[in-house]
């Protein structure tokens, strides 16, 4: 269609868009997580038994809680842009892992699935020019 002839043109603030919504959105996830404090850690970080670890989990926690929080204030400011999807990534895949452990089926992990498709993308779209990390 004629009128979405020009759009393409607007890629990068598309990619602006994306960034600033998702960031902001897993920083409102994981900012109560990271305050949560070790006892909340904790049962975040028994998740990572579904792939087999079954040590520390204060400590996965702490960093899966910092990482949706600290990952999404990168995302939002397009800084070390592609590490940060990585990480993220890889969270939601152990967040739907923990979701299907659980019994929830596809519509408990559905959100997470979601997040790590994007962020997976993501890693090679990169952040687009209006960020820290443009070149």
């Amino acid at each position: 269609m004629a009128i979405f002839d020009n759009l393409g043109n607007y890629r990068n603030f598309g990619l602006l868009i994306i960034r600033v919504g998702l960031g902001a959105m897993f920083i409102f996830h994981g900012l109560p997580k990271l305050q949560g404090g070790p006892e909340m850690w904790n049962g975040i970080g028994m998740s990572m038994q579904n792939i087999g670890i079954k040590f520390l989990p204060t400590v996965w926690g702490f960093l899966a809680a910092a990482t949706e929080t600290f990952g999404g204030a990168l995302l939002i400011l397009g800084l070390a842009f592609r590490p940060a999807c990585i990480l993220l990534t890889f969270n939601m895949i152990i967040a739907a892992l923990f979701h299907f452990g659980k019994g929830d089926g596809w519509m408990g992990a559905a959100h997470a699935v979601e997040s790590a498709i994007v962020f997976a993308g993501l890693i090679f779209v990169g952040p687009g020019k209006y960020s820290v990390d443009k070149k």
